[in-house]
């Protein structure tokens, strides 16, 4: 596993930041680590790159124990911590070869100037750190994470203050190194982790509520279903009443409906049955499952 989670634990006072939570992800998975503010997340992602230590359970990067190989670990790491630590003196090509000196990087060079362009800082790379943009910060702050080639990357919240044009560039790029690289990022854009991501990580009060992909936490309960039909006109609603297997009718309007139901299968046949026998024209017909947004808010809602 390139990083495993093993009964963590961190308290502060009577709070309890990080609640004896376990985890494992291993290499090539993009993992989206979500939660509300204050939910834990910066504080385990410290953890994991031991700027922070536990003060019980075990955090582990490719194999190393963050407590006893911390040299190690970091050379493993690639992070971008929430508050981008940045010297905005210095210009940008300047920096990352300070960095690359900080790892020690024999072709100092080679390694600027590809991660220059891997990041699209090339228009920006002779300004000082300080005259950039905060889209253009953050983009030196991935660039200095990835210089070293690192196995894991920790991202927290890296795409933002980015423009929507750069966020689908910041995307590609995580995309890319998820291919062979691990990746643990956070991000309150939850349109941005499911574009990048299969699996998902939700944290509340220190605790982890869901650990699942994608797909599975979106299908939700089996009486969670929503089948949206559109008509050709508006109908009258107290004929869907008919249908037995509906839940719940949400009317979007007079021709728009989401209904609830445990068995959406039977729903759209009833539903097609009911359109012939009242001469009903029936324009969309789609099964949805339930959205991210909606999952999150169901696992962190007080």
């Amino acid at each position: 596993m390139s990083i495993q989670i093993t009964q963590l634990l961190k308290q502060y006072g009577e709070q309890k930041a990080v609640n004896d939570i376990s985890f494992r992800i291993g290499k090539g998975e993009i993992v989206g680590f979500l939660g509300p503010n204050g939910a834990g997340k910066s504080t385990t992602m410290k953890i994991i790159t031991g700027y922070l230590q536990s003060d019980k359970g075990q955090a582990a990067v490719c194999g190393l124990d963050v407590n006893k190989e911390p040299i190690g670990v970091k050379k493993k790491i690639g992070y971008l911590p929430e508050a981008n630590p940045l010297y905005p003196d210095m210009y940008v090509r300047e920096y990352l070869y300070f960095v690359a000196g900080v790892h020690g990087l024999k072709d100092k060079k080679a390694a600027v100037e590809n991660v220059i362009a891997l990041t699209g800082l090339t228009v920006e790379s002779k300004k000082k750190i300080g005259q950039l943009s905060k889209g253009y910060k953050q983009r030196v702050g991935l660039a200095a994470a990835l210089i070293h080639d690192p196995e894991v990357l920790i991202l927290d919240e890296p795409t933002s203050g980015l423009d929507p044009n750069q966020i689908i560039e910041i995307r590609n790029v995580i995309k890319a190194q998820g291919k062979n690289k691990t990746v643990l990022f956070s991000s309150h854009i939850l349109q941005e982790v499911e574009a990048i991501c299969d699996r998902v990580i939700i944290i509340n009060k220190g605790n982890i509520v869901a650990d699942d992909t994608l797909a599975n936490l979106q299908r939700g309960k089996k009486d969670q279903h929503i089948v949206n039909v559109q008509f050709g006109n508006d109908i009258d609603p107290s004929i869907l009443k008919r249908l037995q297997e509906v839940n719940a009718i949400d009317a979007v309007s007079g021709s728009h409906y989401r209904l609830q139901t445990a068995n959406p299968d039977q729903v759209r046949k009833h539903l097609l049955n009911l359109a012939v026998a009242y001469n009903l024209n029936v324009v969309s017909l789609q099964t949805e499952g339930q959205s991210l947004e909606a999952v999150f808010k169901s696992l962190t809602r007080d």
